[in-house]
């Protein structure tokens, strides 16, 4: 898990470094219904990536609560069989 924040930290960086050596890039229009953005290449592309993360986030999220819910209640079941185990193993004796 350490390696993996390791990894995003460097990719920060990349991206913070290439945002301000290319913020004078050529001026890219973005028209979207009725809006209009002038904005760098630059800025284009780290908005792409900003948005794509946040997307995978919103997508992730749900899924991540049910996996913790769900091994909740295994780890209950686990001990309910176990306290079962236990007081079967006493009643054999």
């Amino acid at each position: 898990m350490q390696f993996f924040f390791w990894v995003i930290l460097f990719i920060a960086i990349g991206l913070a470094v290439f945002a301000v050596q290319n913020s004078d890039a050529a001026k890219i229009t973005i028209k979207f219904l009725m809006w209009k953005f002038e904005t760098s290449l630059a800025y284009a592309i780290l908005g792409s990536i900003g948005f794509g993360i946040l997307v995978s986030l919103l997508f992730w999220i749900p899924r991540a609560i049910r996996t913790s819910f769900s091994m909740r209640k295994l780890d209950q079941e686990i001990r309910e069989l176990e306290v079962k185990h236990q007081q079967r193993m006493k009643e054999d004796r």
